[in-house]
C-alpha cells in the first residue's frame, strides 16, 4: 500500500489505519462522532496527501481546461480556485475536481484519491490540438487539510500568508511552519478552513506543529470516518457514490458549475438536450422519519415501487439524525415527498429534505 509522508505520525497518535484506494490511512484516532463534532465547534486536522494534482501549462492552458470542464475557468484571477467537474461527453463525471489559477498559461487541478490514474489518463488523452504540457505531480505532494471555525486562529502565527485577507476559493504561496507550500481557503466539511499542499519531502513538521498549537484550542487529528459524515452533512459530492460515469451534472443538481455561455466543452450538447427536454431524475437529500441508518445500495420505494438505491446515508453526528442522498424520479424530489428505504428486508419511511443538511452561520 502507498503511505503518505505523515503515515508515522497517524501511527505514534493512535490512528486505526485501513486500506484505502491502495493507500494505508487513518480511519479514525478518538472515534468518528467526537472528530466530527471537533470540526463543527473548534477545529480538525486532516491527512487529505492521497489526492492527485496535475500540472497544466502552456499557451493553449485555459482554453484546453474550458474545453475540460462546463464551469468557466475564465474567470478565474491567479490566486483563486474553482470547483467544477472532468466531464465525458455525456455529460457523465470522470471526477469532481478544483481548478487553481496560477496565471493565464498554468493551471492546477486536484482531483480524487480514487480516480488519480484514470484522470491523468482522461486528462493526457485530450491534448490533441492544444498546445499544452500535462504532469502528473500527485506523487510530489502532501497535503493537509486544517478545517473548523477555529482553523485561522490556529494556522494564523505559524504562516507568513496573510490569512485574514484570504476569502473562500482563494490561495497564496508562502510559508508554513517554515516549510515552502501553497495554501487556499478551501475544504471539503462545509465549515472555514484552509488546505495546505507542500512538496517538502519532510513535511511533518507542518503536522505535528498544527497539532501542537492547536491542542489548546480544541484541535483533534481527523481520520476519513469524520471526513464522510461532515461532507455528507453538507452535501459535498462523493465520487463512486454521488457521481459516477452513469451521472449527469444536471441529474446531480449541479447546475450552478454549468455556464454555457463560455462556449463549447465536453458534454455541452446533452447538458442543452436534458436542459430543454427536462430531467427524467435527480439526486435529492431525505431524513429517516422512522428509526434506521439508510445505508449506500439499500433499495429506495416510491409509491410501492423500488425506484432506486441510496447513493450516500449515514447518521449525522451534528445534526442528530439520519441523513442520505439519492436519485429519485422527478416526480419524487420535492421537499416533503414521502419515500421508504429498505433496511435489512424492513422498509422504514423517509422523506424528501432540503439541502445542503447542515450549513454554517455566516459571520
Amino acid at each position: 500500500m502507498k503511505k503518505t509522508r505523515f503515515n508515522d505520525l497517524h501511527r505514534k497518535m493512535g490512528g486505526k489505519m485501513i486500506e484505502f484506494f491502495g493507500w494505508d490511512m487513518p480511519v479514525e484516532y478518538s472515534g468518528v462522532i467526537p472528530e466530527h463534532m471537533a470540526v463543527r465547534t473548534k477545529a480538525g486536522l486532516f491527512d487529505v496527501s492521497h489526492m492527485g494534482e496535475v500540472l497544466v501549462t502552456g499557451k493553449d492552458a485555459l482554453r484546453y481546461v474550458q474545453w475540460l470542464t462546463p464551469n468557466d475557468a475564465a474567470k478565474l484571477a491567479p490566486g483563486q480556485v474553482q470547483y467544477t467537474a472532468l466531464m465525458t461527453p455525456e455529460s457523465t463525471f470522470v471526477d469532481d475536481m478544483l481548478v487553481y489559477c496560477v496565471g493565464p498559461e498554468e493551471y492546477f487541478l486536484v482531483v480524487n484519491a480514487a480516480n488519480v490514474d484514470k484522470d491523468f489518463a482522461w486528462i493526457a488523452g485530450h491534448t490533441q490540438g492544444f498546445a499544452v504540457k500535462v504532469v502528473n505531480q500527485s506523487d510530489d505532494y502532501s497535503q493537509l487539510a486544517l478545517q473548523g471555525s477555529l482553523a485561522e486562529a490556529i494556522l494564523r502565527p505559524l504562516t507568513d500568508i496573510d490569512l485574514a485577507g484570504m476569502k473562500s476559493f482563494h490561495w497564496a504561496k508562502g510559508r508554513v511552519a517554515g516549510k515552502a507550500g501553497l495554501v487556499s481557503r478551501t475544504g471539503y466539511t462545509g465549515e472555514d478552513g484552509f488546505e495546505i499542499y507542500t512538496t517538502d519531502p519532510d513535511p511533518g513538521i507542518i503536522w505535528t506543529t498544527l497539532i501542537e498549537t492547536g491542542k489548546p484550542l480544541g484541535l483533534l487529528p481527523i481520520g476519513l470516518g469524520a471526513r464522510d459524515t461532515l461532507r455528507l452533512e453538507s452535501k459535498l459530492m462523493l465520487y463512486g457514490n454521488d457521481i459516477t460515469d452513469k451521472t449527469t451534472v444536471l441529474e446531480a443538481d449541479l447546475k450552478w458549475i454549468v455556464k454555457l455561455e463560455k462556449g463549447d466543452f465536453l458534454g455541452k450538447p446533452v447538458i442543452e438536450k436534458q436542459l430543454a427536454e427536462g430531467l427524467k431524475r435527480k439526486l435529492a437529500g431525505f431524513e429517516m422519519a422512522e428509526p434506521g441508518i439508510a445505508r449506500p445500495h439499500y433499495p429506495v420505494h416510491y409509491n410501492g415501487q423500488k425506484v432506486a438505491e441510496v447513493a450516500s446515508g449515514t447518521f449525522a453526528p451534528f445534526l442528530k439524525k439520519a441523513i442520505g442522498l439519492v436519485y429519485l424520479p422527478i416526480e419524487a424530489t420535492a421537499v416533503g415527498t414521502e419515500i421508504e428505504i429498505e433496511i435489512r428486508g424492513k422498509k422504514a419511511k423517509a422523506k424528501v429534505t432540503p439541502t445542503p443538511f447542515y450549513k454554517r452561520a455566516k459571520k
